[in-house]
């Protein structure tokens, strides 16, 4: 990597510093091509490493061990305690900086033939960008700009004042209060993160349920863990208006047609992302958009240009490090080898770090019922797996979709204190095509909460009052 090369003409300029243009530079290098990598915005990194995956789930695993600490699940235990809020908040910067570090500036310093510079990018013309006010040329390019958090156009929202996840990241006091706006995964995780470290939460949904993207009875086993934890949430629920008052601030909620008024520190708002394409001079080059930003791509991660792609948050959802990261490396692929390689979205698994955890891959029973007619499905409830009974955490459930005729498996739908770790067994049976029979063939260790896979499995074919934890 060079910082003070002045060549002006590269095979490849990149822009966007996070995970996928990162992971293009990565590849770019293996191909020994010129590349520009262009960082604006956010720190190198991105999202991930800054204000998404590295920070949140840092802030969620501190928020669960205080909520362990002061609500025992084991009668042998009872113990207090409490935080430090603005030394936890200086914990999760000194954890950023350093991965930040190592994962990033350090394996900059070792890509020999990507030269990097930070500033603002510009489309001039179809080959060249405008970085403060010098020009550079490009044979290829890939637009890793990623996505930023939508703002509503609320009546007083502005004018009141508000959080998005961002913000809320560097509060250095603990609201005694907060009104989530948005009951999605950055919403969920927020709320169940501030009220265990003693904030009072409510969340509104203007949807019929929290999470509508996952699995019915997923949403809802998650929405009963919540209630229980006392954050109040309200779905069907739409903003009216925010004002403030004596240094609060009230919320007009309409809920059953009736409007409710909420006074609270703060307003988080978690109503989903835009894509960040303004500015980029994209109009002088023909490169199409949607309404909230997002660069429109074909199969092969191609914009509207031959030579000009795209890749991770700035292509739309699903808005996942993992896929990102993916996309970079496919994008230069196919930008610099016209390797013609396409993504596999069907097989990616993604999680909500909330406690306990969701994880899903593949179809829904839904999906199902609209491809065959009818869903070969089973629902294991996690007080059935005997490692959560031996640690008394038996929340959740597991949820399986085979094909009909096959019995492959085409969907798993977990909520568990493990769930993210769980759901990897699913994602290679799902990408292998394998059925319910080689998982149940397959010894597990005992006990563990990836038996679950394996249990659910077993369901299709057995009693479960007739099962013990030796069976098979």
């Amino acid at each position: 990597m060079n910082f003070s090369d002045k060549k002006n003409e590269f095979d490849l300029i990149i822009i966007g510093g996070g995970a996928a243009g990162f992971s293009a530079a990565i590849k770019a290098d293996e191909f020994k091509a010129d590349t520009l990598l262009i960082n604006s915005s956010l720190p190198i990194g991105g999202t991930c490493v800054n204000v998404g995956c590295i920070p949140t789930k840092f802030l969620l695993e501190v928020a669960d061990h205080y909520h362990q600490l002061n609500n025992s699940r084991f009668k042998s235990l009872n113990s207090s305690s409490k935080i430090d809020f603005a030394r936890l908040i200086e914990e999760k910067n000194e954890l950023v900086n350093s991965l930040r570090e190592v994962n990033y500036q350090n394996v900059l310093n070792n890509l020999p033939y990507v030269t990097y510079i930070e500033g603002y990018a510009r489309f001039i013309s179809d080959k060249e960008v405008e970085v403060e006010g010098r020009r550079f040329s490009g044979s290829k390019f890939i637009i890793a700009t990623g996505s930023s958090p939508k703002v509503l156009p609320i009546p007083g929202l502005k004018e009141t004042g508000f959080l998005t996840n961002r913000e809320a990241l560097e509060l250095n006091k603990l609201p005694e209060s907060f009104l989530v706006i948005g009951a999605g995964p950055i919403g969920l995780e927020f709320a169940q993160m501030f009220s265990r470290l003693g904030s009072k939460v409510i969340v509104v949904e203007l949807m019929e349920r929290i999470l509508p993207q996952v699995e019915p009875i997923v949403s809802e086993e998650l929405k009963k863990s919540l209630i229980e934890e006392n954050i109040k949430i309200y779905t069907t629920a739409k903003i009216q208006r925010v004002r403030k008052q004596d240094g609060k601030k009230l919320a007009d909620v309409e809920i059953e047609n009736k409007i409710q008024t909420f006074l609270v520190d703060e307003i988080l708002l978690a109503t989903g992302l835009v894509g960040n394409s303004k500015d980029l001079g994209l109009e002088n080059v023909g490169i199409e958009t949607d309404k909230d930003g997002f660069i429109k791509v074909d199969e092969f991660l191609r914009a509207s240009r031959l030579h000009i792609f795209a890749a991770g948050d700035i292509t739309g959802a699903p808005w996942l490090e993992t896929v990102a990261a993916k996309e970079g490396n496919i994008a230069a692929q196919n930008a610099l080898k016209n390797a013609k390689t396409k993504m596999d979205y069907s097989i990616i698994p993604y999680a909500i770090f909330t406690s306990p955890q969701i994880a899903s891959i593949g179809i829904k029973e839904e999906d199902s019922m609209r491809i065959f007619g009818n869903c070969l499905c089973q629902m294991v409830k996690m007080d059935r797996i005997p490692k959560a009974k031996i640690i008394n955490d038996t929340k959740g459930l597991i949820y399986m979709v085979l094909h009909p005729e096959s019995k492959k498996i085409l969907g798993v739908h977990i909520v568990s204190r493990l769930a993210s770790e769980i759901i990897h067994e699913a994602t290679l049976a799902i990408k292998l095509g394998l059925t319910i029979e080689d998982i149940i063939d397959t010894v597990h260790i005992f006990p563990t909460f990836s038996e679950a896979i394996k249990i659910v499995s077993q369901s299709f074919n057995r009693d479960m009052s007739k099962m013990s934890c030796c069976v098979e």
